[in-house]
C-alpha cells in the first residue's frame, strides 16, 4: 500500500507540475508570476494519491482534477467559476438570450442557491419565484454545499421536462415546492410602453446580444405613437446585468459621444481601461450602429432611472454612468453592488473559466463593488413602506466577496443585526395575521408605486420618498 501510494503521489506530482508549468508560462508571458509553491503542490499531489489508493471506491483521475480546478476557482469569490463542456455551452447560450431551463439568475448564499432575479416571462417567473428566494432542494437533492455550477446543471435540462424546486421565502417565513416545466428561454430583454401621453416607460430586464437593437426598436415604436415625449422612465429593477458592451450602448443612447461610462482596474494591463460612449465600445464587428436610428428626442428628454436591490452589474454601470454625468435622476433602493469584471478564459475547445479580473468604477471614480449605486431619491416598493429592506441581501453579504477598496466605514454588525431582528419580528407578526399572500404589483402597471413616484419626479410634482430606506455601507467581509 505504501509503495503504491508513493508511486501514485509521484505520478500526481508529474501530472500537476506539468499542467501548472504550462499555465505559469502563459501567465509569466502576461506579466508577473511568483515562484510556484512547491510544498503546497506536494500536499495537493499527496491528497490526490491518498484518494486514488485509500478512498472507499475508485475515483476517475479526470473527475479529481476537474473538481480540484473547480474548487480552486470557486474559492476566490462568488462570481469566478470553472466551466465544463456543458456549463460552457450554457453560459454562451445565456448571453445570446436563448437557452433551455426555467429562467432564473442565481447565486450562492449560506450554502443555498439564491434567486437574484427571475427572467420576465420565463417558467420561473410564471411560477411566482421572486428575487431573494432561496432554493433549498432541487428535486429530492438538498443543495447546501452544492457548487453553483452543479446547481445550474441540475436545474437546466431538456425542453418539456419538469423540475421541482423547494423554495424558502424569507419575507414570508415559509418553504414550499414549485414544479416548473423547462423550456427554451427566449428572453425579451426590453419592454416599453407609453404610460400616459408624453411619458414613456422602457424596461430592460437583462443586457444581452440583442438588447441595444431591441431598445432602439422599442424607442422608435414609442416615438411613432407620440413624438412629443416629455419624460422617460428607464426601469432597471431586478436587472441582474449581462454584457458590458450592451450596457455601454444603452448608456451611450443618453450621453454625449465620448462621455465616460465606466472604468475598470485590475492586475493586467488590459484590465485598466476607460470605456466611453463611443461606437467602438459597443458596436459589434460587422454590425452597424443601432443608435443612428434612435429618435433624437430620447437623447435629451428628462429621465428617471428606477433601480432596486436586484439591479446588479451591467445595470449598475448604466445607473452610475447616467448619475455621474448628471443625465438622469436615480430613484429606488440601493443596488446589489456587483462591481467586478469577469473575463472568460478558454482552457480548451469546450472548457474554460470565468475569472474575476477587475473592478468597475463609475465616471466619478466611485467603486461599485460591495456598495452599489445609491439612488438620488430613496423610494419604497409600496406606499406602505419597505420595512423588510434589512432582510434583503446584497453583494457585500456574500461569502468571499471582493472588498470595495475605497475604504469607508463598514456597517456595524450590531446595527445591521438590530435592523434585521426588527424586520424579522414584524415579518412573523404579519405571517400570523396575513389572510392573503402579499404580492407586489407588476412592473409598469398603474399600481407600480415606484413608477408613479418616478412620473411625479418628471412632472415636478411631490414625490413620496422612503421613510425606512437609508444608505447601506459596505458590510465587513466574511473571510
Amino acid at each position: 500500500m505504501g509503495q503504491r501510494l508513493k508511486i501514485a503521489g509521484w505520478i500526481s506530482v508529474g501530472v500537476l507540475a506539468g499542467a501548472l508549468t504550462t499555465v505559469s508560462l502563459q501567465t509569466v508571458a502576461r506579466g508577473s508570476m511568483a515562484p510556484l509553491p512547491l510544498e503546497e503542490l506536494q500536499q495537493l499531489a499527496a491528497v490526490f494519491g491518498l484518494i486514488k489508493t485509500d478512498y472507499v471506491e475508485p475515483v476517475d483521475d479526470k473527475k479529481l482534477i476537474t473538481d480540484a480546478i473547480s474548487g480552486m476557482v470557486a474559492g476566490l469569490d462568488p462570481h469566478s467559476q470553472y466551466f465544463d463542456k456543458k456549463s460552457f455551452k450554457e453560459f454562451r447560450e445565456g448571453t445570446s438570450g436563448r437557452f433551455v431551463g426555467v429562467g432564473i439568475e442565481i447565486t450562492q448564499e449560506d450554502g443555498l442557491i439564491k434567486v437574484v432575479s427571475p427572467i420576465e416571462g420565463s417558467p420561473a417567473d410564471r411560477a411566482g419565484l421572486k428575487t431573494g428566494d432561496l432554493i433549498t432542494k432541487i428535486g429530492d437533492e438538498a443543495v447546501r454545499g452544492l457548487p453553483l455550477n452543479d446547481a445550474v446543471k441540475r436545474i437546466r435540462g431538456e425542453p418539456g421536462t419538469k423540475i421541482t424546486l423547494t423554495v424558502f421565502r424569507k419575507d414570508e417565513s415559509r418553504s414550499f415546492p414549485v414544479t416548473i416545466t423547462r423550456e427554451e428561454i427566449k428572453t425579451q430583454s426590453v419592454k416599453a410602453k407609453l404610460v400616459e401621453p408624453g411619458y414613456a416607460w422602457i424596461r430592460i430586464s437583462q443586457f444581452q446580444d440583442r438588447t441595444l437593437d431591441d431598445f432602439v426598436r422599442k424607442a422608435e415604436d414609442i416615438y411613432q405613437k407620440d413624438p412629443n415625449i416629455k419624460g422617460l422612465v428607464l426601469d432597471l429593477r431586478n436587472d441582474p446585468g449581462g454584457l458590458l458592451d450592451a450596457a455601454i450602448g444603452i448608456s451611450a443612447a443618453f450621453l454625449p459621444e465620448g462621455a465616460t461610462v465606466v472604468s475598470t482596474d485590475g492586475q493586467l494591463a488590459e484590465s485598466k481601461a476607460i470605456f466611453t460612449a463611443s461606437p467602438s465600445n459597443y458596436v459589434r464587428r460587422g454590425n452597424g450602429d443601432p443608435l443612428k436610428r434612435l429618435p433624437e428626442v430620447f437623447r435629451k428628454v428628462p429621465m428617471v432611472v428606477l433601480v432596486n436591490e436586484g439591479s446588479a452589474s451591467a445595470s449598475e454601470i448604466v445607473a452610475g454612468a447616467l448619475q455621474d454625468n448628471h443625465r438622469a435622476t436615480i430613484m429606488g433602493s440601493q443596488t446589489f453592488g456587483k462591481g467586478s469584471v469577469q473575463t472568460v478564459r478558454p482552457l480548451g475547445p469546450d472548457t474554460g473559466i470565468k475569472l474575476t479580473t477587475a473592478r468597475y468604477f463609475t465616471p466619478s471614480g466611485k467603486s461599485i463593488q460591495a456598495r452599489g449605486i445609491v439612488p438620488d431619491v430613496m423610494v419604497d416598493e409600496t406606499a406602505e413602506g419597505d420595512v423588510f429592506a434589512a432582510l434583503r441581501l446584497r453583494e457585500s453579504d456574500l461569502v468571499k466577496h471582493l472588498d470595495n477598496t475605497q475604504g469607508g466605514e463598514a456597517a456595524t454588525d450590531k446595527a445591521l443585526e438590530k435592523a434585521r431582528e426588527e424586520a424579522r419580528k414584524k415579518l412573523e407578526e404579519e405571517a400570523k395575521n396575513a389572510k392573503v399572500e402579499r404580492k407586489l404589483p407588476e412592473f409598469g402597471s398603474d399600481k407600480d408605486f415606484p413608477l408613479v413616484q418616478a412620473l411625479n419626479q418628471l412632472k415636478g410634482q411631490p414625490v413620496q420618498a422612503s421613510k425606512t430606506l437609508t444608505e447601506r455601507k459596505e458590510a465587513r467581509k466574511d473571510d
